[in-house]
């Protein structure tokens, strides 16, 4: 099984059979003739069985000389479609048979194409396309004589005459083979010295990985086990091709790995892998035995590599740098700048002093990781925080990236798919779109002010509050989604109804067992997939409907024929709106919007998603959450600007999005859209007692650095942003279309009435029609009337 990206690069393979089928005419020659000299060289004349072959292998026993084997080709065809391998007459007698069936049946053409793509090679590789690859890396065609003497002698004994597992046994079988070749007259003797005197160059060669994505392969692997069967799976030769791109594959795989790096290294250096030599106060390490060559390397070879963390020994520190050697011996030097982060980890919330000289953070001896970027090396380590990140389409659903964690080699616990974790804030947008569902606008104000709520079954008060502890009075339900004001969703939740909001968001795709049935909801203490958020999104960036993520697009068997392809649901009213649209472009027409003709007889009609919300309903939400990066306020006291401000750095208007922070901040998220591009950033720790703490500023670092409570802002937003940096230059800009019976008007930003004033104290929003409001302002809100000292306001239920 073959899985491939979108764009034809090779993702994975799975089974334990190699094959590469080829047609006889895509066959070299040399292979050929290297085949009916060495196995059945008077295969075009036999009818099955050679009588002159198999006189010869029965005098043989009577004498008890070898005098050579008596199958021929279509024999050995037989054997390896239908029979055993036992050594008994009876087993011989069936073989024979069965090859004048088959002659019968088949040309000697057909018979010798069956043989060359059948016949086990060794190392699991089964026919010589195959084998190519495995021994050579390389397609059949490009074989030297040499490599096809090699190859040609293997049907013997694959498994004893490789030339991996006994280059001087095959070197040995390769010499007769080329024997063979000239003496019936394919080579020459030059063509046969130059090939006998040749090394042999074979090496064990794996499928040539074209894109890193295991997370994305696994889940396509998984999907042909359901829909075939394993066996089948494994056995069919399938091509799976997905719809991951390669670009925005290897961007989102970037994102996640240098936010965890980040995330990892402004926590603190846990120190070295492992110490090669112990130094104590009073030596120097010209004092201690100085480390060997074959020390380092045969160290360096038992540390796992994780991708980009290349392992390495210190093998001298100056004052303010440090040399690396690494398994090849290569030395390097990591200067200042590459390690002036290291001050020592204590705990998620606490770190030490910044160091001042190198010897502060490595010693002579230590085994450790570093990283190689274009300013040069860097000190590093294997994070223990985790991450995911996904992007789909919002149109059909299509998985464009997938990201389970920093490396597949370390775990293969897919965060996208499995992690079911607490939301936090990601869950707001569908409150609102439930209170929007229920007499509440963009407009409406909500108090701001605490709650306290009694619980006589517990005794306890809960005491939901603002992150940060800020509180502005009456706000707008826009800007309270905006700046993500906890309370505020309380009050919506309680407005609407908790069982209306629970059935809203089961709308949306969730599973109702994961929303828990109180007010805590609210706040985010649903437990989700990234993946089951961002389907969740898709909602909003489309206009309303509940697309089904979908990974698998097409799947074709081992002669090229298309045996599935995807008919996804799309989010479409009606479904041919996409056709002749002018703002498409190839790179970002819906993975599959039709099925081509060339591919099938018929075009498969689309599927239309379910519609879950109104298009005014997404809309209106999508208004608020671009208010999250791009909304803000500096004329009021206090000014205030949306969670996702900084978004910005990517100076795309037509983008909207939601932080997400749980309590304690164990899971920090992110999740955003442009029209055609949804994504959902997460990162925490697997283990759920740790939380992502926080940290202080390193005096080494400079005035960019994090410092302070991790959150959804600054913990998981920044690998959104790096990763839509690269997806957004995909897609040309687009705004959300503003549908039907959706109005503008200009309203005091106070009191979220009409107004007739143009200044700073009015902005226009929009409304669904017949829900704007009617009454106009009568006070002057031109300054603001609200001040800090609405946060001591407290209010009792």
């Amino acid at each position: 099984m073959m899985i491939y990206s979108a764009d034809g690069r090779l993702m994975n393979q799975f089974g334990e059979k190699k094959r590469l089928p080829l047609p006889l005419n895509e066959m070299p020659q040399q292979l050929i003739d290297a085949i009916l000299a060495t196995e059945d060289d008077r295969f075009y004349l036999h009818f099955g069985v050679d009588p002159i072959g198999m006189s010869r292998a029965v005098l043989g026993q009577i004498i008890g000389q070898n005098k050579g084997g008596a199958s021929t080709i279509t024999m050995q065809v037989a054997r390896n479609f239908f029979l055993t391998r036992e050594q008994t007459y009876i087993r011989k007698l069936r073989e024979i048979f069965t090859a004048f069936h088959i002659e019968y049946l088949l040309t000697k053409d057909e018979i010798l194409e069956l043989y060359l793509n059948k016949i086990p090679l060794g190392h699991r590789s089964f026919g010589f396309g195959a084998a190519a690859q495995v021994y050579y890396n390389k397609d059949l065609k490009d074989l030297t004589l040499a490599q096809i003497a090699v190859l040609a002698g293997l049907p013997k004994a694959p498994s004893t005459l490789n030339p991996i597992s006994n280059p001087e046994r095959a070197k040995a079988r390769r010499a007769v083979v080329l024997g063979r070749m000239l003496a019936t007259g394919y080579i020459t003797q030059e063509e046969y010295l130059t090939a006998k005197n040749a090394p042999i160059t074979a090496q064990k060669h794996g499928a040539e990985i074209e894109l890193d994505a295991p997370y994305a392969a696994e889940i396509a692997h998984q999907k042909l086990i359901e829909k075939y069967g394993s066996e089948e799976a494994y056995t069919g030769g399938y091509k799976v091709f997905t719809t991951v791109t390669s670009t925005l594959q290897n961007a989102a795989k970037a994102a996640v790995i240098d936010n965890l790096l980040a995330y990892d290294q402004r926590h603190g250096y846990r120190g070295p892998i492992q110490q090669l030599r112990k130094i104590t106060e009073d030596e120097s390490a010209e004092e201690v035995d100085p480390l060997t060559s074959e020390e380092i390397s045969n160290t360096l070879k038992t540390v796992e590599h994780y991708d980009p963390l290349i392992p390495a020994v210190i093998t001298k520190v100056d004052m303010q740098s440090a040399e690396v050697t690494f398994e090849n011996l290569e030395k390097q030097t990591i200067d200042w700048t590459g390690m002036s982060w290291a001050r020592e980890y204590f705990t998620d919330d606490k770190q030490g002093a910044a160091p001042e000289t190198a010897a502060d953070v490595v010693s002579y001896g230590d085994v450790v990781y570093v990283t190689l970027s274009g300013e040069g090396y860097r000190l590093a380590q294997l994070p223990s925080a985790s991450s995911a990140l996904v992007s789909l389409s919002p149109d059909d659903g299509a998985m464009l990236a997938v990201v389970g964690g920093f490396s597949y080699k370390q775990s293969q616990f897919n965060r996208v798919t499995q992690a079911k974790r607490q939301v936090g804030s990601n869950i707001k947008p569908f409150v609102y779109s439930a209170a929007l569902e229920n007499n509440f606008t963009l407009a409406s104000l909500v108090n701001d002010v605490p709650i306290n709520q009694w619980d006589r079954s517990t005794g306890v008060v809960w005491r939901p509050k603002n992150s940060p502890e800020e509180y502005s009075g009456e706000i707008r339900v826009k800007r309270a989604l905006a700046q993500s004001k906890n309370v505020v969703a309380v009050r919506l939740l309680r407005s609407v109804g908790l069982d209306k909001v629970v059935n809203h968001l089961a709308s949306f795709g969730f599973a109702p067992s994961d929303l828990p049935k109180d007010e805590s909801l609210a706040l985010g203490s649903a437990s989700l997939t990234p993946l089951e958020v961002a389907t969740g999104f898709a909602a909003f960036a489309n206009g309303g409907f509940l697309v089904e993520p979908y990974i698998v697009e097409r799947i074709e068997d081992s002669f090229g024929n298309i045996v599935y392809q995807a008919n996804p649901k799309m989010a479409c009213d009606p479904c041919n709106q996409f056709e002749n649209d002018p703002t498409l472009t190839a790179d970002t027409q819906p993975t599959n919007q039709l099925i081509k003709q060339s591919d099938f007889k018929e075009e498969i009609p689309r599927i239309k998603a379910e519609r879950v919300i109104s298009p005014q309903n997404a809309f209106l939400i999508t208004q608020a959450l671009n208010e999250a990066i791009w909304g803000a306020d500096w004329s009021i006291k206090p000014g205030w600007q949306g969670t996702g401000f900084r978004g910005r750095v990517l100076e795309r208007r037509d983008i909207a999005g939601k932080t997400g922070t749980t309590n304690e901040a164990k899971d920090a998220w992110f999740s955003g859209y442009s029209r055609r591009l949804v994504t959902t950033s997460w990162i925490g720790f697997d283990d759920p007692s740790r939380n992502l703490g926080k940290t202080a500023w390193n005096k080494n670092l400079g005035k960019d650095q994090v410092i302070g409570k991790e959150f959804g802002a600054k913990s998981a937003q920044p690998a959104w942003i790096s990763f839509m940096d690269v997806a957004l230059k995909q897609y040309p800009y687009e705004p959300f279309m503003q549908p039907e019976d959706v109005v503008s008007v200009r309203i005091d930003k106070a009191t979220g009435k009409l107004t007739t004033r143009t200044d700073k104290s009015s902005t226009f929003e929009f409304f669904k029609l017949g829900t704007a409001p009617t009454e106009y302002v009568t006070k002057d809100n031109s300054h603001e009337i609200f001040d800090s000292k609405t946060s001591e306001l407290s209010e009792i239920f």
